[in-house]
């Protein structure tokens, strides 16, 4: 009789996970539709905390707000330091504070929508929680997901989270400058993301070396010019 309750029970709380992914999803969708009509191109970063996430977002934010119009949704547990470092580069920030949740949701991310002047915003940056696990399952409505990984948390931290690689669209292995110091071999995390997902692009980056940042700029503003030829395209054939 145990062993049947804890069938019934165990049933119900996938029915339940199942039920709660289904919602999000709708929700990433009517994201998503807000932001094309919009015209925004948004990107979700993720990573474990200390991966760099916010340093390469400010990066991107220095060298492209003079050409293109950005805003940030900067997701964490409770504090509001990383929202406090975008709002200093002056771009619009809105602080997405999860309480015990460890990723973003789309409902989230829809009541930050709510505070953006979506009008004025070309490229959105969303900083998810730091976490290498939850972020996975949650779409948000972004149109790429890029996760970031440093060499500081082991060369084998991509081996042991598969499912976040085969799920983005970039992968970053940053730090790179503290390899030997770490005893960690980025070129075999890169491999190992290949292994992975063998059609995603894959940085190494740091923050001490230009050219690789520039590399980032590059991927950011290749994705976004043709999301723009698209969404021009789309729009003349309305007319």
């Amino acid at each position: 009789m145990k062993l049947e309750w804890g069938s019934i029970m165990l049933m119900h709380l996938v029915n339940v996970n199942k039920d709660a992914l289904k919602a999000n999803n709708e929700l990433a969708y009517n994201n998503r539709k807000l932001l094309i009509k919009n015209r925004v191109f948004a990107m979700n970063i993720m990573g474990a905390i200390g991966s760099g996430k916010t340093t390469l977002i400010e990066e991107a934010i220095n060298l492209l707000k003079e050409r293109y119009r950005i805003a940030v949704i900067a997701g964490d547990v409770v504090a509001q330091m990383d929202a406090s470092r975008f709002e200093k580069l002056g771009v619009k920030t809105v602080a997405a504070n999860t309480g015990r949740e460890c990723h973003l949701d789309a409902k989230l991310v829809e009541r930050s929508l709510e505070n953006i002047d979506l009008e004025d915003i070309d490229l959105l940056f969303i900083e998810n929680v730091g976490n290498l696990i939850c972020p996975v399952d949650y779409k948000l409505g972004e149109h790429v997901r890029v996760v970031v990984v440093s060499v500081s948390e082991g060369d084998d931290i991509v081996l042991k989270h598969p499912m976040i690689f085969r799920t983005s669209d970039l992968a970053i292995v940053n730090k790179v400058d503290i390899s030997e110091a770490v005893s960690a071999d980025p070129f075999k995390m890169k491999a190992d993301i290949e292994q992975l997902n063998p059609s995603i692009p894959v940085l190494l980056t740091s923050r001490n070396d230009s050219i690789s940042i520039e590399r980032w700029i590059e991927y950011i503003e290749s994705i976004l010019n043709k999301y723009i030829l698209v969404s021009d395209c789309e729009e003349h054939v309305k007319r």
